[in-house]
């Protein structure tokens, strides 16, 4: 794979950084003179758009296929934080390990675990067996993940949610370019993509990569979708509840497909089937787990309508499943599977508006 190109510097001021106003000294951090670290910052996420937003006032990288995570350098040691908030550092061993050599600065550093592939792209299945998501293996250890780093959001005593982006990533950089990290470790920055969006986004495409992220320059980091963070995919990838799976003829261990179920107005409805995307190794392991939780009531989970007989289970496995589009009466046009997702990832499961 094609390395993107290396970032370029974008602080073009030299107004010394902003922090907030001083508050009460944490007795944890002595040390300390600005800003206490904050235990968890709630995410920044980006907003799903059709295509990349014009102007001069947007950064460019890649969108990865992983795990967001937020990596904290503390006075204690590491912590490696979930996007919902659960502490998952013994399960990224070889990140914390790399984590811990940007030290002694205290930071938090905002970014995707992922795991590559033999072609260097990231692979969402391959994260996913390194940590045995949602089967007996919960809670193996990704050795061979790599983070990439796309956010600063506090480093030595000062608080950055309140600086503008372009100065976070000026800071990021140097943080992450500097002796301490060669860019081939389980820790590397996230390049920033020089050009046109629309071009870019077309060879993103080309190369079989998820998409492309924008960032707004002079906005503050503030948690949630506002906008200030764009995400424009080059196929679709929701996350959708396992509902049932139709029994195979040719493998009684197996089956012939999943079906899937997003929300609306707070009901489960049938969004169709996936059939595709696996290893053989993957059905037998997830027919396992979906026999465990076969549904005992005579009416199925959700109406359906469909004339295929249904093994239903309870809907509590999240499965990540990519689609070109959807059809006109609702269903996941072309979908594959992609993997399961964790609950401890908060992830979301799909509403339909």
């Amino acid at each position: 794979m094609k390395k993107p190109p290396r970032s370029k510097p974008l602080l073009r001021s030299e107004a010394p950084i902003r922090s907030r106003p001083r508050g009460k000294r944490n007795p944890a951090q002595p040390q300390l003179l600005f800003d206490p670290m904050p235990e968890r910052v709630e995410p920044a996420l980006a907003q799903l758009m059709s295509r990349p937003p014009k102007g001069n006032e947007w950064s460019w990288e890649l969108k990865w296929d992983g795990y967001r995570l937020a990596v904290h350098i503390e006075p204690q040691g590491i912590r490696i934080l979930t996007r919902g908030g659960h502490d998952w550092t013994h399960r990224f061993p070889a990140i914390a390990e790399a984590a811990r050599a940007l030290g002694p600065a205290t930071m938090i550093i905002d970014g995707e675990a992922v795991v590559l592939d033999a072609e260097g792209q990231p692979d969402f299945g391959l994260l996913q067996q390194s940590l045995g998501a949602s089967g007996k293996q919960a809670g193996n250890r990704a050795s061979n993940a790599v983070f990439y780093a796309f956010d600063l959001i506090y480093l030595d005593g000062h608080d950055l949610r309140d600086v503008e982006y372009r100065s976070r990533r000026h800071l990021l950089e140097d943080t992450l370019n500097g002796p301490r990290n060669d860019q081939v470790g389980a820790v590397r920055l996230s390049e920033t993509l020089d050009g046109e969006p629309n071009v870019l986004l077309e060879h993103v495409c080309r190369l079989g990569l998820e998409g492309i992220v924008g960032k707004h320059l002079d906005r503050h980091y503030r948690s949630g979708r506002t906008g200030d963070w764009v995400k424009v995919k080059c196929v679709q990838s929701e996350a959708f509840f396992i509902v049932g799976y139709e029994k195979s003829a040719a493998s009684p261990t197996g089956f012939g497909s999943l079906v899937l179920a997003a929300y609306r107005d707070g009901d489960l409805v049938h969004v169709g089937s996936v059939g595709t995307g696996f290893r053989q190794a993957e059905i037998i392991r997830l027919r396992k787990m979906l026999d465990t939780l076969r549904w005992k009531r005579k009416q199925p989970p959700l109406p359906y309508s469909g004339s295929v007989e249904i093994a239903w289970v309870e809907p509590t496995l999240i499965a990540e499943i990519e689609f070109r589009a959807w059809t006109s009466d609702g269903k996941l046009r072309h979908p594959s599977y992609k993997g399961l997702r964790e609950r401890q990832d908060n992830a979301e499961v799909f509403r339909l508006d």
